[in-house]
Order: structure tokens, then sequence, then C-alpha cells
């Protein structure tokens, strides 16, 4: 079974984002950027898929630009078997790269695609939904636990949802988003670093794909959100109840 695990290359999330000065988008000028965490979570489900003897390969794509060679060296080093770079310069978007997704996967045939729910830049949490609308595959969004069946064929995933958790069973092929609680992603050693420099990684342009990654959205503007007024102390709870009535307005 192929496992094919869409990462994308984002700002560390340890690193505080800033916003151009002139509005247009946050500044990457000299920022330390990483896989999407989300991502690196399906990537460690995919490997231990692939451990456990469920899987036999794990391919890595991205689409962006040609930096993103390096996050796709990443999920080498940590295990994928090879990578695949979708190169552009455009700005890519959710439906974008669902189309690029689904033109890769035509010609892989994987039978599970696994790939973080959202990405921390945008937060957009749609390329996976709309990518298995674009198959026509069955799908199952934040899973907690991935159980795959090779031989019947399909996949049960536990997904938290208000107040509990719900069990879906999927008949395979089919696409599964990742939840933060899925597992513990691992550590590059260095042996595999250098092992994942000579592992294969293609390089295709969205034009061979036949695709149009034109962007059909326009940001207006980007800016930093409200500062927060800072807390006060009250004496009692009647004037706790006099400021929440007549200041923060939120009771009557």
């Amino acid at each position: 079974m192929k496992i094919l695990v869409p990462v994308k290359r984002v700002i560390d999330y340890n690193i505080k984002v800033r916003v151009k000065a002139d509005n247009t988008g946050v500044d990457l000028a000299n920022v330390k950027m990483a896989m999407n965490p989300f991502d690196e979570i399906a990537i460690e489900e995919a490997l231990r898929l692939k451990e456990a003897g469920v899987a036999t390969e794990v391919v890595a794509v991205s689409c962006g630009v040609t930096a993103c060679q390096e996050t796709l060296r990443t999920a080498m080093a940590l295990g994928a078997d090879r990578g695949i770079l979708v190169e552009t310069d455009v700005e890519l978007q959710p439906l974008a790269v669902a189309k690029l997704l689904k033109a890769i996967a035509l010609n892989e045939s994987p039978q599970l695609i696994i790939l973080g729910k959202q990405a921390i830049d945008d937060d957009a949490n749609q390329t996976g939904q709309m990518l298995a609308a674009l198959m026509g595959w069955s799908q199952a969004t934040f899973a907690s636990k991935v159980v795959v069946d090779a031989a019947a064929g399909s996949v049960t995933v536990t997904r938290e949802v208000d107040g509990g958790s719900e069990t879906l069973a999927l008949t395979l092929p089919a696409i599964v988003t990742t939840d933060l609680r899925l597992n513990e992603p691992r550590y590059a050693t260095l042996p595999n670093i250098m092992k994942a420099k000579k592992k294969p990684l293609d390089v295709i342009k969205p034009e061979a794909l036949g695709i149009d990654v034109t962007p059909r959205l326009t940001t207006l503007k980007v800016t930093d959100p409200a500062p927060r007024s800072a807390g006060v102390k009250v004496a009692d709870v009647a004037e706790l109840i006099n400021k929440l009535k007549n200041e923060a307005k939120v009771i009557a």
C-alpha cells in the first residue's frame, strides 16, 4: 500500500510573525521556516503504518517555491521514501493545492492520503476536504486515531467532536487529515539526514500537470491583531457586576 503525505513549508511555530510595513502580507525575510506541525504528525502516522507492515511506501509531496525541497528532505530524513515537489512561485491557495495533489494522486495511485488538518500560516482547513471532493474519495478529518486494515481495504478513524469522539469506517482509497492528539512526531537523526540527501526528489511544474494555479482570492490587507487592554482589579462583586454591565456590556 502506498501512502501520499502532502507537507507544507511555513514559518516556524516558535517565531513571532511580523506584518510588512505596507500591510500586504507577513515578512518572510530571514525568517526560520519549517514543516507545518500538523504535516509532521501526518508523516509520523504514515511512517508508523509502514513500520507496522501496513504500508510499503511513503511519498512526501510539497507545492511551492524551490526552498520547499528543504521541507521534503526533512520528510525523507524522518523516513519518507521519496519526495515530489510541484515547483511554482505563484502564491498557492487551497483549491489550487488540492488540484495539484489530485494530479499527483492520479499519477501515483496511492491507497491513502494523510495530511495535516490545516496549515499554521493561513489556518484555512480546506485542502483535505477539497481534495476528497475532487477525487471522489471517502474522508475523515481531525483524526486522533487511525487503524488501517489493508486486507479488508478499509480504515477506521476516531475523531474528536463536541462533547466526545466519533468513529468512522472508510473504504480505501481514502483521505485522512490529522489532529494534534494523533501521535508525537519523531526527530530526524543525523544518519537519516545524510541518507535523505540521496533519496529521489522529483521536481515538476504545474503546467506539466495541466493545472492552472492562478489565485482566485486577493488579500486586501494584513494587520496585527488589536492590542488587548490591561486587566483591572475590583474591590467587590458589586463593582465587578457594574463593570460587566456598564463597561464591557456583556450582561444586561
